[in-house]
């Protein structure tokens, strides 16, 4: 561990670093930048720049018309459920490498590849399963999203995140986020903030996307991202994974309460309980699953404060 925090609305109830780090540190996402993704697409819809959920990638993409990704839904892409093939661990996360290396590494910085960004995503271009009906974490459907984002708000992720997030929450620090070979904002890894400002927003998200008394993110959306429909009765806890479930880029924890969590590689996560508030925020290097023993030990005890 690396870094903890535990708060309570907007009490700070235990804050800790380890191995050097401080709370001046910029400490890494991982993979829970795809559900910050998933949050700005919903600002997105809101705003009008996205029409509907139900809308295809190619709808507001050009580069992606023809495609298996443009053909698929923006909803199952992001319920990661799009059916395109693509193997995140297969032959040791070939095809992850693949994408990296056409994607963010590029041309200028000797990977040879001109592809770009959009042609590296659709290079992926076999579907398996019609969309919505099979769950399988792909890291590159958040990567079209992000393009779909990047098309409908004509501006960087980054500036997007800033002016209708980060700058409303109150974010004591800049956020740093790692651009791929075009300059455009990966949109599954390579986001960096300091602790109090990921534990700000998943007090933002325990509002159900309030703040102060400012809808920020609709509230609609976040029970939309955070429960599971019956109609997609695949995504939830248990089904498609042992201990979890999937919304809209956010992991759902089993059992009867609605808890919700954005979780990275390596023991990345900020977990959230909206009935009482909670939210814990964990950075790491190595994941353990005594995180979520703690978790579940914290929820059991300060939910009846």
């Amino acid at each position: 561990m690396t870094g903890l925090l535990v708060a309570k609305d907007d009490r700070i109830l235990f804050e800790h670093y380890q191995y050097g780090r401080t709370d001046r540190d910029r400490l890494i996402s991982q993979s829970m930048v795809k559900s910050i993704t998933g949050l700005l697409i919903g600002i997105a819809v809101a705003e009008g720049a996205i029409k509907s959920v139900d809308d295809t990638a190619e709808t507001y993409v050009s580069g992606f018309r023809g495609s298996e990704y443009g053909k698929t839904p923006i909803r199952d892409l992001l319920h990661m459920s799009s059916g395109v093939d693509f193997g995140e661990d297969r032959d040791g996360g070939s095809d992850l490498n693949r994408l990296w290396r056409d994607m963010v590494i590029g041309p200028s910085l000797g990977s040879g590849s001109p592809k770009g960004t959009i042609g590296s995503i659709i290079q992926f271009n076999h579907r398996i399963a019609p969309p919505g009906t099979r769950y399988h974490y792909a890291s590159i459907e958040p990567d079209v999203l992000g393009m779909v984002l990047r098309s409908v708000v004509n501006q960087s992720a980054s500036n997007y995140l800033r002016q209708k997030v980060w700058e409303p929450i109150g974010a004591e620090a800049d956020a740093a986020w790692l651009t791929d070979a075009e300059g455009f904002e990966l949109a599954h890894f390579g986001f960096n903030a300091v602790l109090r400002d990921y534990a700000r927003l998943g007090r933002l998200l325990a509002h159900d996307g309030a703040w102060e008394g400012r809808q920020i993110i609709p509230a609609q959306w976040m029970i939309d991202a955070t429960t599971v429909k019956p109609i997609d009765s695949y995504l939830a806890p248990g089904k498609s994974m042992p201990d979890f479930g999937y919304g809209y880029l956010l992991w759902l924890l089993p059992g009867p309460r609605r808890q919700f969590a954005l979780v990275g590689d390596l023991g990345q996560r900020v977990c959230i309980d909206p009935a009482s508030k909670l939210v814990m925020v964990q950075t790491a290097l190595e994941d353990t699953p005594e995180a979520w023993r703690l978790w579940s030990a914290l929820v059991k005890q300060l939910s009846q404060d």
